[in-house]
């Protein structure tokens, strides 16, 4: 009986290792057929033949060895008989398939796809943190934008029809385009800047979104533009500023320069030229991409420029715009005042809050 008891927990354990109910049912023949295979043992060790009883339970623990080899042979119809009591919570919230007897090896085959759905799994978390972060930056990059009184609801619609109406038909011609431009000047400062291009002249507005009313006009005879450069900005070698992105300088009086106090006053208009480059609300909708592009600006002012010349040459010019790809160069050095007011954004119409004392 001790050996019984001894012997009780190691059965247990074949089992659950075989994980097959059947050996639950004949648990008692297990365990005397256990008990017979130690005794055999014993008695080949001591040379004791007496033991007739001990004997039978040996020969009883052969026929139970033959009996669990024969139960973990047993064929695939009959385990899945069995199966069915294992499965039976599974199958519960896992509706069975069309064909009830499906062959082992899909079964295993299913097994070591637990690994990668975990694997899969893991991944979503990297791919949920850069979504975060790129919801993040357009959020943020959209409240910036929304601070442009461009971007209210019929403004720049507004906008566009009042500078259209300050356009004279008799001396500047049809209305070909509009765009939405930033104005660079000689000191490295932005301004907001609708402009127009008509048949015979280059309209730029300063524009005030706020109030909705034009405040100053430029006017630019296209026939009088004689070069267009685009590029990428650049400074002296000696300047402290630094400026990203494209744009287009117009020239119109090659042949004058601009003078001493021009160049060191900052609010001087009397330059033969003009830069523009990219508004900073391009990219809000496509529209607005529309109506902010460069380069179509500059493709569709050179066309304007080159009709205006073969139709109203200038004596004594060179009838034709010559176009240029190089460096924009900005006389500015030091530029302090032009840090502070591109950083603010105070050449735009901008919300800029609440102000009290």
């Amino acid at each position: 009986m001790e050996t019984c008891f001894l012997f009780y927990p190691f059965m247990k354990w074949i089992c659950c290792t075989l994980k097959h109910p059947c050996c639950w049912m004949r648990i008692q023949d297990v365990i005397l057929g256990t008990l017979g295979i130690l005794e055999l043992i014993m008695i080949y060790a001591s040379g004791n033949s007496q033991s007739f009883i001990s004997s039978q339970r040996a020969e009883t623990g052969q026929q139970m060895v033959s009996n669990i080899a024969t139960w973990v042979t047993m064929s695939e119809k009959d385990e899945e008989t069995f199966k069915s009591v294992d499965l039976e919570q599974q199958t519960e919230k896992t509706p069975e398939p069309d064909n009830p007897q499906e062959s082992p090896s899909g079964t295993e085959t299913d097994k070591p796809s637990t690994p990668s759905t975990e694997a899969k799994a893991e991944s979503p978390p990297s791919t949920h943190t850069s979504a975060a972060k790129v919801k993040w930056t357009s959020s943020v990059e959209q409240f910036k934008l929304k601070r442009f009184f461009v971007l209210r609801p019929g403004t720049l619609d507004h906008g566009i029809e009042d500078v259209k109406a300050l356009v004279n038909p008799t001396e500047d011609g049809a209305v070909q385009s509009v765009w939405l431009m930033a104005e660079v000047d000689h000191w490295n400062n932005e301004k907001e800047r609708l402009v127009l291009i008509t048949e015979n002249t280059l309209l730029i507005f300063k524009y005030d979104f706020v109030m909705l009313n034009c405040e100053q006009i430029q006017k630019i005879p296209l026939n009088y533009i004689d070069r267009i450069c685009h590029g990428t900005f650049c400074f002296p070698p000696r300047s402290l500023l630094t400026r990203e992105g494209e744009g287009v300088r117009v020239f119109w009086d090659k042949l004058r320069e601009p003078s001493f106090t021009s160049r060191w006053n900052p609010f001087s208009v009397e330059y033969p030229f003009t830069t523009f480059t990219y508004h900073p609300v391009k990219s809000a909708n496509e529209e607005l991409g529309r109506l902010c592009d460069i380069q179509n600006f500059r493709e569709q002012l050179t066309s304007a420029a080159q009709k205006a010349h073969s139709k109203n040459p200038v004596p004594g010019k060179a009838n034709g715009v010559l176009v240029l790809n190089q460096p924009i160069l900005i006389e500015a050095y030091v530029g302090l005042m032009s840090v502070i007011g591109n950083q603010n954004k105070l050449g735009y119409c901008l919300a800029r809050g609440n102000i009290g004392f």
